[in-house]
């Protein structure tokens, strides 16, 4: 999950879409439908708390993480990711975060789908996957729900001084630039972007220990392990 975030948000958040945004529960894809158009019966793949984990979200979220990097995670991992997810939820119901407006999904799908060579290419990806344009469309709106509440809780704590810009931009940056024979600009001008790169590794540093300290705390049954582990 935590790579989906990083993915998404940073280039979304360059894009321009602004500050970020849970119900308190998982909401499952009741009666979920394959890509051969036929009803499949959920079931549920592991109890959390009071609520579940069904069978569908699983499939959904491994099809979409296969969709961003290429190839799918185990079982477990899913099921941890998912997990992680609800916890987000809870605290972003708790702070009563806003859902992200139906424009700005659309920015974000598009942003999203120009991540792909062309859009034939997202679409033969999508269909590899088994996963339809408003599956992708609804796992968007959740991940960019998710990372906006992310940064919304982390960021202000997230500080960045000068001196890390600088020490990142004579230690990180100009070598990499210098090894791929690229034109090298000026600190001024790129500062901004290193500022929110160093910020973004620091948002994603206090989300993990909050989700380390936070997981062991969580009552989860494994209901079916089917598909394998």
């Amino acid at each position: 999950m935590k790579r989906i975030f990083s993915i998404l948000l940073f280039s979304w958040s360059l894009a321009g879409l602004g500050a970020h945004s849970v119900s308190a529960q998982i909401q499952p894809s009741r009666q979920p439908v394959d890509s051969s158009g036929t009803q499949q019966i959920d079931g549920v793949a592991a109890r959390i708390e009071d609520d579940i984990i069904t069978e569908s979200e699983v499939r959904e979220l491994s099809a979409f993480q296969q969709l961003v990097d290429g190839q799918p995670k185990s079982r477990a991992e899913v099921l941890r990711d998912l997990a992680d997810q609800w916890l987000i939820r809870g605290e972003a119901s708790t702070a009563r975060y806003g859902q992200p407006s139906s424009a700005d999904v659309d920015r974000a799908y598009n942003e999203f789908v120009k991540q792909f060579p062309s859009p034939k290419i997202f679409e033969q990806r999508c269909a590899d996957a088994g996963l339809s344009g408003a599956a992708v469309r609804r796992m968007i709106q959740q991940q960019l729900y998710l990372a906006r509440f992310i940064d919304y809780r982390f960021r202000p704590a997230a500080q960045v001084t000068d001196q890390q810009v600088a020490d990142y931009y004579r230690d990180d940056f100009v070598p990499q630039l210098k090894a791929r024979k690229a034109e090298i600009p000026a600190l001024d001008d790129v500062e901004d972007t290193i500022r929110e790169v160093l910020i973004q590794r620091a948002i994603t540093d206090r989300e993990e220990k909050w989700l380390d300290e936070s997981r062991p705390r969580l009552r989860i049954d494994i209901v079916s392990k089917a598909g394998g582990s």
